[in-house]
């Protein structure tokens, strides 16, 4: 007695490639919902395969270093350069050289559920993470762009194991490293997208507390961007501590 299309397709839920037997086998089956079956189980492997093409794309500077004899290359990105109130964040992240995580890629460019699903996989999984963390205050002091320097430089001197190499996004750093800048290392680089999301996701839980500490001003949705509901806010119930006081519209009020 041939095994019901359901049944089938719990079966094919095991299955990993287009060459196992059993794949094979029910792709015989002439079927009409169970070729239906197969043919979804197929989008699945191409759609498998098209993320590992780009997981070993990324892996290309990596890949470089270990073969040049480093043992730990730490990736580093920031994230909250842009918003109008809340810190800059930086994030240094080592993997070991087996990580694999397809799908991987620049934060910005993952749903929200795939960060935090990605973030707890990094944290897993990495060999060393550094997070440095700078606020509106400091940033008003010495500007954003040393403000970033400073949270990258935070992070990787909070890294328990010390790198060999250096991979930062679009920044070069005044540390005692070898490194590389790469720019848009997020999107061609799996250490700088592990970094990308480890300081996405946690400065987007620091403002979502802002958020809970100041329900008017709605930090949990626009994480301190110059949105028309912060704007309005800002104008209707004033600059709060977090607010950078060197960054235009709020500098024009604070003046």
């Amino acid at each position: 007695m041939k095994k019901s299309i359901k049944e089938i397709k719990e079966e094919l839920k095991q299955v990993r490639s287009p060459e196992d037997a059993l794949f094979k086998a029910y792709a015989q089956d002439e079927r009409k919902g169970v070729q239906q079956v197969i043919i979804q189980k197929q989008r699945q492997f191409e759609a498998a395969e098209r993320l590992k093409q780009q997981f070993d794309e990324m892996m290309t500077y990596e890949n470089e270093l270990y073969s040049q004899g480093a043992t730990y290359i730490a990736g580093v990105d920031e994230v909250g350069r842009g918003p109008l109130a809340g810190p800059v964040v930086a994030a240094a992240v080592i993997l070991p050289s087996d990580f694999f995580l397809p799908g991987l890629t620049d934060s910005k460019k993952l749903s929200e559920a795939k960060r935090e699903a990605f973030y707890e996989e990094i944290c897993k999984k990495a060999v060393a993470i550094g997070i440095g963390i700078i606020s509106a205050e400091v940033i008003d002091s010495i500007n954003i762009y040393e403000a970033t320097k400073k949270a990258m430089i935070e992070a990787i001197e909070l890294l328990a194991v010390q790198p060999d190499e250096l991979l930062i996004d679009a920044m070069k750093l005044p540390v005692p490293i070898s490194q590389q800048s790469i720019i848009k290392g997020d999107a061609t680089s799996i250490s700088i997208a592990a970094s990308s999301v480890i300081a996405k996701v946690t400065r987007d839980r620091m403002m979502k507390e802002l958020g809970e500490r100041y329900p008017a001003y709605g930090f949990e949705k626009h994480m301190g961007y110059g949105t028309k509901q912060h704007l309005e806010a800002i104008e209707q119930y004033g600059i709060l501590p977090e607010h950078r006081r060197s960054f235009a519209p709020i500098k024009n009020q604070v003046n």
